[in-house]
């Protein structure tokens, strides 16, 4: 599944790709005017005109001797996509594991175990709640797909001027910390010189000297 994934944000099958993200897009877009329910059945509706179409041709060919008896889509009613006991197990403890994990990050940012992390969790919900006010999370969802699709291809078409571009920033980050550094070590006070001996201590050690 992770493969699939990859080969889809990637875009290695650009025919396979360009009907997922025009999809995706397209749904996500209708969820605007419509609910949830009726976008799900006009795609259902909209595969199965082509599903039945299909079918009735290949069964019209068949009649006609045309068609030695082969379904169009036999190889995807052939493929097993069940889960093993031991698959389902690991996954459902994934994502108990997943539920816990998040149930104890927030705990413990709401109940101040930290106080940086808390205070990060603060100004975060902060800026959220002026993200829920200027747009709303459906328009979000569209732009992380549409971001999701679109960085990959283009980092893969601009990938030596994006290289170049970060080692320039890389560059120029050390040049301000090591000006930085400077200018704190230029600015931070020098250390107190030891005192030098006073003449009696002088004195009195050249007699120790002088008895041994």
């Amino acid at each position: 599944m992770a493969t699939k994934l990859v080969d889809l944000v990637y875009w290695r099958k650009m025919s396979k790709t360009g009907v997922v993200f025009t999809g995706l897009v397209i749904s996500l877009a209708s969820l605007f005017q419509l609910s949830a329910i009726t976008v799900l059945s006009h795609i259902c509706l909209g595969v199965m005109s082509v599903t039945f179409i299909l079918r009735l041709c290949y069964k019209l060919l068949e009649l006609l001797r045309w068609n030695p008896g082969v379904h169009p889509f036999q190889s995807y009613l052939d493929h097993d996509s069940s889960l093993t006991d031991k698959e389902t197990v690991m996954l459902v403890e994934e994502v108990v594991l997943l539920i816990a994990f998040a149930f104890t990050e927030i705990k413990r940012l709401i109940f101040i175990e930290s106080m940086i992390d808390s205070i990060k969790f603060v100004v975060l919900l902060y800026l959220l709640s002026y993200v829920g006010v200027l747009t709303s999370g459906l328009t979000l969802v569209i732009t992380a797909v549409i971001v999701v699709f679109s960085l990959p291809l283009f980092y893969k078409k601009q990938q030596m001027r994006i290289r170049r571009i970060v080692r320039a920033v890389k560059a120029f980050v050390k040049r301000i910390k090591n000006m930085c550094l400077g200018l704190y070590a230029s600015m931070k006070p020098a250390p107190a010189h030891a005192h030098a001996p006073t003449p009696a201590s002088a004195s009195a050690s050249k007699q120790k000297a002088k008895s041994k």
